[in-house]
């Protein structure tokens, strides 16, 4: 771990379906990071843990855990949708759909709403998993709806932007955007803020727009492409910035770490950072997943590094979650890793799952959910003797 300023950072992550760590030849130059052992600092307990259908089928989706009043729920790639009681991971109910979910869920009132990789939106009863309504857009929905007021956002796979009524599914407006030649496969989900919703697209540019009538309020570049080729020009935010009182933070791949002013969409400061897994901010510091699966803390008034933390790199990191002290996690081995906010250091690891975990863990009642791409599901806490599995 280094204490330094914030450099750019790449990785190799295409559009299209598939994920190509390397190019040429058939070893792979950025091999993940071995694991040395560690004293751990912070004991964690699995309060419980579950395997429950197929989670992402192997591929790079946008499942996360949503959680509502006690109770869990998750979704799976082959349309299994599933609620658990999160104190015990007892399950409540489950619903075969058979629609290839790959975004969400959203939990707003009595309804889940959830994305599949052929387009279809649906709205599902948070009581018994029923059917509530069901709309279909011609682009794949890889980010989490959310919902603003009475109208649901969607951002998907094409750059378009959708707002809909949330009470039957029935469209309200649309925003379109010509994306590059080359983006990465991804969308960043929106952030609900008042009356608006920002959304980051390819080509490095946030936008944000009035959730009642989708009408434009700004835009702004954040990161403009740069370099010869189509790869080295791709420039896109598919982290889903954070919002920070009247700042938002965003992260570009192949690009910058920013900070952007709500009101007016002016940059007020960036540094070179590539990022797409995802960012967190708390205390009045910003914590980074970067391009390279380094984790960093960054101070919000100029970016500045406060810490660096590369033990994990190329591990495939999930975005960062803070519970408490520490940030959580999930690597492409099955490992929680948690850090310490104050210095980075790695201060607890357990395995939970038996494959990647990409999923941002959910911090959520006192307890840390992970979900796995195996259809894993875990609750995890801090406390209890200090011990690393």
């Amino acid at each position: 771990m280094r204490r330094l300023q914030p450099v750019l950072l790449s990785a190799l992550l295409l559009s299209g379906c598939s994920y190509i760590p390397w190019f040429g030849g058939e070893e792979d130059p950025r091999p993940p990071t071995e694991l040395s052992e560690i004293t751990p600092a912070l004991g964690v307990n699995i309060i419980w843990s579950q395997e429950i259908g197929e989670g992402t089928d192997g591929r790079r989706l946008s499942l996360v855990p949503a959680f509502q009043d006690g109770r869990l729920f998750i979704a799976d790639a082959e349309g299994l949708v599933t609620a658990l009681n999160s104190s015990d991971g007892r399950i409540l109910w489950q619903r075969e759909t058979g629609l290839p979910f790959s975004g969400g869920p959203e939990v707003e009132d009595q309804r889940l709403i959830l994305g599949s990789t052929d387009g279809d939106l649906v709205a599902m009863s948070t009581g018994d998993g029923s059917e509530l309504w069901r709309t279909e857009l011609s682009s794949e929905i890889l980010s989490v709806p959310r919902v603003g007021g009475d109208t649901l956002v969607l951002h998907t796979l094409d750059d378009s932007i959708f707002g809909f009524d949330i009470a039957n599914g029935e469209p309200r407006w649309s925003y379109s955007s010509r994306a590059p030649i080359l983006t990465l496969r991804g969308s960043s989900t929106p952030v609900i803020t008042g009356a608006y919703a920002v959304v980051g697209i390819s080509g490095g540019k946030l936008i944000k727009l009035e959730i009642a009538s989708g009408l434009t309020e700004w835009e702004t570049t954040v990161t403009p492409p740069r370099g010869r080729s189509e790869l080295e020009r791709i420039a896109d935010l598919d982290a889903t910035p954070v919002l920070d009182g009247n700042t938002l933070y965003v992260c570009a791949y192949n690009g910058d770490l920013a900070a952007v002013d709500v009101s007016s969409g002016s940059v007020i400061w960036r540094r070179a950072l590539s990022a797409h897994a995802g960012l967190a901010a708390a205390d009045g510091v910003l914590y980074i997943t970067d391009s390279d699966d380094q984790v960093w803390a960054a101070q919000p008034s100029d970016g500045a590094g406060v810490w660096k933390q590369e033990a994990l790199r190329y591990r495939d990191l999930s975005a960062p979650a803070i519970m408490g002290d520490w940030i959580v996690v999930g690597d492409l081995e099955g490992y929680v890793h948690w850090l310490a906010r104050r210095d980075g250091n790695i201060v607890a690891r357990h395995k939970v799952a038996d494959g990647p975990i990409r999923a941002r863990p959910l911090v959520a009642g006192g307890r840390v959910f992970i979900y796995g791409d195996d259809g894993t599901i875990a609750a995890l806490s801090p406390g209890g003797p200090a011990t690393s599995r």
